[in-house]
């Protein structure tokens, strides 16, 4: 019991300074729920409406799909972001707002670039591969995609994040398959070419909310935005 005061009189002590603070400096808060699945490197793109306004305070928290949807249901999350629309769920009474989709196409680094480029698709039966993980939604197209070219492909590494395998692939540990709204990223940032599209084969991205007509004015940013 004397353990359980000391800690109620702390926060007592706290409570003041931090009223004063809210009041010294307002901030807009938005709780983003990041889907493991989705690219990480189009998180930044799909949250840069949002980004300028002011005194801005964002919260990103990447989960599992389904932990965080139950995170959104119990509204410690504003919104999630994710690979894949909600299910449907009498229970959740989850709302999936599509933000878009891109096309994907195949990278490769400086050291791997020509030898990518030579008859394509069957070359990745050689060329080492790294690929995204079954967590995200475009991974089951992508297998399809080698189905149908008749292609097993030479798979050396997989991985959940996807700025991870763009890491690896930039290190020279073989190519991958990545969107193609992220060609510029890819050459800037990781020194990753673009030599093919992936004939067909979309990412898409959704934003699900507790709410068919969203009243949270960012998450209406992001969604008209979209």
């Amino acid at each position: 019991a004397l353990h359980q005061a000391d800690q109620i009189f702390a926060l007592g002590a706290q409570l003041p300074a931090r009223v004063r603070d809210a009041v010294a400096a307002p901030q807009v808060r938005l709780a983003v729920g990041i889907g493991d699945g989705l690219s990480k490197l189009v998180v930044q793109q799909l949250l840069q409406p949002v980004l300028d306004v002011p005194q801005l305070r964002l919260l990103c928290h990447e989960d599992e799909f389904d932990r965080l949807l139950a995170d959104l249901a119990l509204h410690r999350l504003d919104v999630v972001l994710s690979d894949r629309p909600a299910s449907a769920n009498p229970n959740l009474r989850l709302y999936s707002h599509p933000l878009g989709s891109s096309p994907l196409g195949w990278y490769a680094p400086e050291r791997w670039l020509a030898q990518a480029r030579e008859n394509f698709p069957h070359n990745l039966a050689e060329l080492p591969v790294l690929l995204p993980t079954s967590h995200a939604a475009v991974r089951a197209r992508i297998d399809h995609w080698f189905e149908r070219h008749n292609v097993r492909p030479r798979i050396v590494g997989e991985f959940e994040d996807s700025a991870l395998l763009s890491t690896f692939g930039a290190s020279g540990l073989g190519v991958f398959p990545a969107p193609e709204r992220m060609r510029e990223t890819l050459g800037q940032r990781y020194g990753s070419h673009w030599f093919a599209d992936c004939g067909g084969v979309q990412e898409h991205f959704y934003a699900i909310g507790t709410e068919r007509k969203v009243q949270h004015p960012l998450v209406q940013k992001l969604l008209a935005a979209g």
